[in-house]
């Protein structure tokens, strides 16, 4: 009996503590690596590695969320349209702020122009999409996934679309076109979230005793994503150290990255609680695909832009582990 109620503890303190100890892993297996010098040599190997590991797990853990929802339940919701607002909303006011400094003439359009990556922060850590991992977080928090994966799939194809609007127009001298960020981004896109979905419904439409295998170990999406989450916060880990940036612009990120964490959290909890859906109008506003972002950052903006995802996956990581605690201790409180 013992030997069970030692297991059930350390079972427990894995679900509450996973993400912690994700992050930890991953900032940790990082800053090991930088100091043995023997171990450069299987870098390349190991950023590989990470680059083939990590969309096989998000594509699995995606693919097992999406057994548990049944198609007819992918509807647009009220919440949802008020959710991409903000998003959308916020993006092109800071978009047009940068836009203003570059063709300004003012102290003011000098001052935007100086603070541009300030500005450019904002604006990746609003656009960029929601986490495919969410409906995962979201489902453990008494969510519905059903709803949380349809503003994936609705965010993400925005993205697709406006951000190689506004490339353009924020970067003039860049070679990079509309079809061209469009045809990129939604490489990306396709493979881990359109993908793992038309797998789901295969499955479940030729292989219902299969389906129904994968429904009933959901919680294997969990474990999934704390792998992901390592894999993330290294990649991010690598991101910041290796920055050319000062001290005094990494803390200006990081408070900038900080404040649309907790503005996106707040602002879909308060859209999602009129609606009755608080859990997920929160993480889907919250909880970014940061991975996604830092490819962003350096694909089509400034390089450094990278640094503010990597800001992000710690704070967003952050604030799910004290909710999946609280929910995971207080289970008679509604997470409505």
């Amino acid at each position: 009996m013992k030997k069970t109620s030692n297991t059930e503890s350390l079972l427990l303190f894995l679900k509450d503590w996973m993400l912690v100890i994700g992050i930890v892993t991953g900032i940790t297996s990082y800053l090991v690596y930088r100091q043995i010098p023997a171990l450069h040599q299987y870098g390349q190997l190991l950023e590989t590695a990470i680059h083939v590991i990590q969309p096989v797990l998000l594509f699995l853990m995606l693919f097992i969320s999406f057994c548990r929802i049944d198609p007819k339940q992918l509807v647009v919701r009220p919440w949802q349209i008020r959710n991409l607002s903000v998003q959308i909303v916020c993006f092109l006011l800071l978009s047009g702020v940068v836009m203003l400094g570059i063709h300004g003439q003012s102290d003011a359009a000098r001052w935007i122009v100086r603070n541009r990556l300030l500005f450019e922060t904002g604006m990746l850590c609003m656009i960029c999409p929601t986490a495919t991992s969410c409906a995962v977080v979201a489902g453990r928090l008494g969510g519905d996934m059903a709803q949380v994966v349809m503003y994936t799939i609705m965010i993400n194809l925005t993205v697709a679309i406006l951000v190689p609007l506004t490339v353009p127009l924020l970067y003039p001298d860049s070679d990079v076109s509309f079809m061209t960020a469009f045809s990129r981004i939604l490489s990306k896109v396709f493979p881990l979230l359109i993908l793992p979905c038309l797998a789901a419904w295969t499955v479940r439409a030729f292989l219902p005793g299969f389906h129904n295998w994968v429904s009933q170990h959901t919680n294997t999406a969990f474990y999934l994503w704390s792998i992901a989450l390592t894999l993330a916060v290294t990649i991010g880990t690598r991101a910041i150290v290796n920055s050319n940036c000062s001290v005094l612009l990494l803390l200006g990120m990081a408070l900038v990255s900080l404040f649309c964490c907790i503005f996106q959290f707040s602002a879909g909890g308060r859209i999602g609680r009129r609606y009755g859906c608080k859990v997920e109008g929160s993480q889907t506003l919250g909880q970014k695909n940061t991975v996604f972002g830092i490819w962003m950052g350096y694909t089509f903006w400034d390089p450094l832009l990278s640094v503010s995802g990597a800001m992000y996956t710690i704070w967003h990581n952050v604030r799910n582990t004290i909710q999946l605690y609280r929910h995971s201790h207080s289970p008679r409180i509604s997470s409505r």
